[in-house]
């Protein structure tokens, strides 16, 4: 099943470096959590967009980094959306000092987790959903390094 990766806004242009080591992002934080990808379409947004989101499906009237839409969850295979804001992208790589790809591949990682079902609102789960993101991180780092490669020289903001 194929994992998708899209902008919303035409101005952004992804590299093709780039659309495939988000593919194996997800693939590898889903392996992580004992999951493989179905259909997951990633789409790259502005705030606009993310806050009307946020509002319409979670009543938070605020732009937020990425919202995950799970659709099902099939013997082991994770379909869904995942929305990420390019604005919180760049804000929070230049607040964390990390690259815009390296911000881009842990927001695909939470988000993926988010779509095999792991969640933050309790302390246990924020415990586990974290300690899931550093063994996904570890687990993509060969896919985060050519996402870093190809996001830094290609995409167009």
């Amino acid at each position: 099943m194929p994992t998708s990766v899209a902008s919303r806004d035409s101005s952004v242009r992804i590299p093709a470096g780039a659309a495939a080591a988000l593919r194996a992002v997800v693939r590898d934080t889903l392996a992580v959590a004992g999951r493989r990808p179905g259909d997951v379409a990633i789409v790259l947004a502005r705030d606009p967009e993310l806050r009307e989101l946020n509002r319409r499906w979670r009543r938070i009237d605020r732009a937020t980094d990425v919202l995950s839409f799970p659709y099902a969850d099939e013997r082991g295979r994770v379909d869904g959306d995942l929305v990420i804001s390019l604005e919180r992208l760049a804000a929070q790589a230049k607040r964390y000092r990390v690259s815009e790809g390296r911000e881009l591949a842990r927001l695909v990682v939470h988000g993926a987790l988010h779509l095999a079902g792991h969640d933050h609102h309790r302390v246990a789960e924020r415990r586990t959903m974290r300690a899931a993101e550093r063994t996904a991180l570890r687990a993509a780092a060969p896919a985060i390094a050519a996402l870093e490669r190809a996001w830094g020289t290609g995409a167009t903001r």
